[in-house]
């Protein structure tokens, strides 16, 4: 067994009523002014004001930010960031899905180092803690909340920069399931598709361990189980409940295991065509398992048994069952079977697999991949 190591060094709370612990929460924190990072939709169904008031109820006074965009750039970074200086607030609060919480990350480093966020470009470039960050995710797919990564996009270089540090793990996470109850279909679909592409490339990634493998199997296990029922009805709260804590899992796997070639080529997907980062990971999803499967090790029975919920002896599985199962879920979600559909131009495939060949999540897929592959395997999508 290889050397490993892992750490959660957050306080974490879940359930149903979450949200009333938010005063307990930032009053840990020994803050005096919050700055609540989210997006438009939040803020025009009132949701800001209500994280705002929970804030309040711990003597905190608040500003907020709330243009993030769906996959959010260096512009907003800086917006964000000018004006967490101007607001005096000496806290962050992370509220919304995976793009608020990206941009979180990065005010919060540029909020106590300055600069911009392309000087932390890569992992291991903070120079130390950042501005404290409470998380409170409203979707179920990005495990944010509990990864010390943030994704920002580079319009200038069609690139999607990620900064890479323990420092960026939020202190606290509230995870309540009533949040994401209202989701819109397709961003539950997305989203949740997203958190079981997050557990799946943990398990099968060359940096995988005991740890990862524990935490990625449960989030197969509940997403599994829960995500059709979810999508379907948001409403669902058992099924909302079971999401909200296999994105958490998987999170927590993934941050400790890195991921693989699905997320190295989805990113330039959203970054070259806008596309969003769960929807990229769904399509391309089948085809990169398909790809890996001459180096599973045992592991695509484990995930299929999950993710299909049905028992099949080991002896008759094969990885193309997994294949199968996982193009049968995307069409029972609503989602496109090719990257043509979604928009994406195959005359960039050639740039676009330069920049999936930078990514680290290259390093430790299964199956050694090279520019040559990911060309095959864009257009294998296509």
């Amino acid at each position: 067994m290889s050397l490993f190591s892992f750490a959660v060094p957050q306080n974490i709370t879940f359930g149903a009523g979450a949200l009333d612990k938010i005063p307990e929460a930032v009053s840990r924190m020994k803050v005096s002014k919050a700055f609540i990072v989210s997006g438009p939709h939040l803020n025009k169904t009132g949701l800001v004001n209500l994280i705002a008031s929970k804030l309040e109820e711990a003597g905190l006074s608040s500003e907020s930010f709330t243009e993030t965009e769906g996959n959010p750039s260096t512009d907003t970074v800086e917006k964000a960031a000018a004006k967490f200086k101007e607001s005096g607030a000496d806290m962050i609060v992370a509220f919304g899905g995976g793009s608020p919480l990206d941009v979180a990350k990065a005010v919060a480093i540029l909020g106590k180092y300055g600069g911009k966020i392309t000087d932390y470009e890569g992992v291991g470039k903070v120079p130390g803690p950042v501005v404290p960050m409470l998380a409170i995710p409203t979707t179920a797919g990005t495990g944010s909340e509990v990864t010390a990564f943030s994704v920002i996009t580079d319009h200038s270089r069609d690139y999607k920069l990620t900064v890479g540090s323990t420092y960026l793990l939020p202190e606290a996470v509230i995870l309540d399931p009533s949040l994401i109850a209202t989701v819109p279909e397709k961003t539950a679909a997305y989203c949740g598709v997203d958190a079981m592409v997050h557990a799946l490339e943990s398990y099968i990634s060359l940096a995988a361990s005991p740890f990862s493998d524990m935490c990625a199997l449960q989030a197969l296990e509940l997403i599994g189980k829960n995500i059709r029922a979810y999508v379907a009805d948001r409403g669902n709260a058992g099924a909302a409940e079971g999401m909200l804590l296999g994105s958490l899992f998987a999170g927590i796997a993934f941050s400790h295991a890195r991921l693989g070639d699905v997320h190295a080529m989805s990113h330039p997907v959203s970054a070259f065509f806008d596309v969003p980062h769960g929807l990229a990971n769904a399509v391309l999803l089948p085809t990169v398992v398909e790809f890996n499967a001459v180096e599973d090790i045992g592991k695509y029975y484990e995930i299929y048994r999950r993710v299909a919920q049905i028992a099949v002896s080991k002896d008759s599985f094969k990885p193309s069952m997994l294949v199968n199962e996982l193009k049968a879920l995307n069409e029972s979600l609503g989602i496109p079977d090719s990257l043509k559909k979604v928009g994406v131009d195959e005359r960039k495939f050639d740039a676009m697999a330069d920049d999936a060949m930078k990514s680290g999540n290259i390093a430790v897929n299964p199956r050694k991949t090279t520019k040559e592959d990911i060309i095959k395997l864009y257009k294998s999508a296509y």
